[in-house]
């Protein structure tokens, strides 16, 4: 029985659940409308990147939203129903209203706290998550940094980012679609990320992350512009990896840490039933983000001043990641850093 079961308000995620829907709705709406229009029209083509209607090209695509985010969903899915029935000591019908969209009746998270451990539960919550995202964005954030470092590309930080409108508008577009279904496939979907702790806006959690993400991707690329002019080729993939791979390492690893030894006592606001951090957790997130971050400018052989930048992005992280509302750190935190690599680019080294 976990002693934070009392502290628990009523939840009530049905109107927020569906303005977070209706807002991805439009966003993504807006995205597939401006996609069109630049392949079609070549207007905002340098946004779009470009991309040929081929049966080759968009059967790449869709092969590749099926595998990660169906197939590769479906192994982390497994994982996660085996330990909450094996580890957390779930019934059936407790794993079967873990994994729906917990939308059409009230999900009784306190009622579930007091018969199970809630420290187990936020570890598995953990395991799913991460375990689905860390290879994936591992994997992504290494070739990245090797192209970049490699092939000096103009726009650094958007050469990647246009390429994926047409990827990233069809993969929002499945997460809608399966948002409100109780279907196999979506519970492999959303299963895996979509938190038991958060309760019944478990997946208004997870579709708003997916939508500030695409957002995000737009920010990037007038930031992204400005500071391609003010860094050298042999930098560009050093302050990659300092605004995305830091806050990568402070995120998984702050939810690792606060999941496995953290005490949940700090409350935040968020998208989902219980928000409480742990002390923990942001120590442990800004160990690893600084580490990430001092290897990259050590490792690069980059000027004494980047220690400074290397210091203040982890610390910018941690911060971010502790007090943004929860389902929005990933965009404060990616926003932050690229505006202190900004700053620094322009008023440091320049």
């Amino acid at each position: 029985m976990n002693t934070a079961t009392a502290a628990l308000a009523p939840a009530r995620p049905a109107g927020l659940s569906r303005r977070i829907f209706q807002v991805a709705v439009a966003v993504n709406l807006a995205l597939t409308a401006f996609a069109v229009l630049a392949y079609a029209t070549g207007f905002g083509a340098r946004l779009a990147g470009e991309f040929t209607f081929t049966a080759k090209a968009l059967g790449q695509v869709i092969f590749g939203i099926l595998f990660f985010n169906v197939l590769w969903a479906f192994v982390w899915y497994a994982v996660k129903n085996l330990l909450l029935k094996h580890w957390a000591k779930f019934s059936p019908e407790e794993r079967r209203e873990a994994f729906s969209s917990r939308m059409s009746r009230p999900y009784d998270l306190p009622g579930l706290l007091q018969r199970h451990s809630e420290r187990r539960i936020r570890i598995i919550d953990m395991i799913g998550r991460r375990g689905r995202f860390i290879v994936l964005a591992g994997s992504l954030f290494f070739y990245l940094y090797t192209m970049i470092d490699r092939t000096h590309p103009t726009n650094f930080a958007t050469a990647f980012l246009s390429g994926t409108l047409v990827d990233g508008v069809i993969t929002q577009w499945l997460f809608i679609a399966l948002y409100y279904s109780d279907s196999v496939i979506a519970a492999a979907v959303f299963g895996p990320q979509s938190r038991v702790m958060d309760g019944g806006l478990a997946r208004a959690n997870c579709l708003a992350i997916l939508t500030l993400w695409t957002l995000f991707k737009l920010v990037m690329i007038p930031l992204g512009t400005a500071m391609a002019e003010l860094y050298t080729p042999a930098q560009f993939a050093a302050v990659f990896a300092l605004i995305w791979g830091s806050y990568i390492a402070t995120d998984a690893f702050a939810e690792v840490g606060g999941s496995l030894y953290g005490t949940m006592k700090i409350r935040v606001i968020g998208v989902g039933d219980v928000n409480r951090k742990s002390i923990a957790g942001t120590v442990t997130g800004f160990v690893a983000g600084l580490t990430l971050c001092l290897a990259v400018v050590l490792g690069s052989g980059l000027p004494s001043s980047f220690i400074g930048l290397a210091i203040v992005i982890s610390l910018s992280n941690s911060l971010l990641e502790l007090f943004s509302p929860r389902g929005t750190d990933d965009f404060t935190m990616a926003v932050g850093n690229a505006l202190w690599c900004l700053g620094f680019g322009a008023w440091v080294l320049n």
